[in-house]
This record gives C-alpha cells, structure tokens and sequence, in this order.
C-alpha cells in the first residue's frame, strides 16, 4: 500500500445488518443508517488489523437504496446484487492497495479473495448485543 493510499474497506450491509437479531427487519433503511454512523469512527481510527484512515464504502441494496453518505463512509446502492458490486469493487481496487470486505457470506468472500481482497467477519465492526439488549 503507497504511503499516501488508505487502505479501503468495503461493507456488506444486508450481511452485517443481518447478523444481529435485533429487529432489523422491520426497518432496512433504518438498520443500514444506524450501521453507517456506526461506521464513520473507523475511518480515522481504523480497525484491529487496519490502521487507519480508512476509506470506507458501505453497499447497501433492496430497501436500504438510497442511503446517504456521510462524512467517511462513502455509501453505494447496488442496482442490482449488493454481491456483484462488492465484488466490482474489491476488483478494481488499485494493485497494492490493502481491501478489506466485511461478511460472512461464503460465496462473496471467495469471488472477493480470488481480487487480493482480505475478508473479516461482521464482528469487526458489529459487537454481539449484550443478551439485556436483545429483543
């Protein structure tokens, strides 16, 4: 990675959104909005592995399109399979340049590994709820 280059991380928002059994469901948009502010630290501090900055983009689809950006996290809306766009992403990422995607999806981690991209779990950026704050 140049001196210059943060590293990016790319966040698949359905995976990590659906990771916790908080209510999610019943508000997408809301859960996709909760996990971007969540976010934003992270591009300055960095995570456990990956100091920062860090470039973040956050992929949402479905319900969750149109999602605003905000300072650090950079969010995309998927036309179509938030999947396919993560994996364009970690594909076009600059050679050298360190990518990280956040998932658990199997499938995607393969297609994104196959670019030179690291994956991490959706706990990186998203502690398990305490079981009093579970529903």
């Amino acid at each position: 990675m140049g001196e210059d280059e943060a590293a990016l991380l790319i966040v698949d928002a359905a995976n990590v959104v659906g990771s916790v059994p908080d209510g999610w469901w019943r508000d997408r948009r809301g859960a996709a909005e909760r996990l971007r502010d969540s976010l934003v630290r992270y591009a300055a501090e960095g995570l456990p592995g990956l100091p920062g900055p860090v470039e973040i983009v956050l992929v949402v689809e479905g319900a969750a399109r149109g999602v605003a950006s905000v300072p650090g996290v950079d969010v995309v809306s998927a036309p179509g399979s938030g999947d396919d766009l993560i994996a364009g992403l970690a594909a076009a990422a600059a050679p050298g340049r360190e990518c990280v995607v956040v998932t658990a999806d199997r499938g995607l981690r393969q297609r994104v590994e196959a670019h030179g991209a690291r994956c991490v779990g959706p706990r990186t950026v998203r502690p398990l709820p305490r079981s009093e704050d579970s529903p």
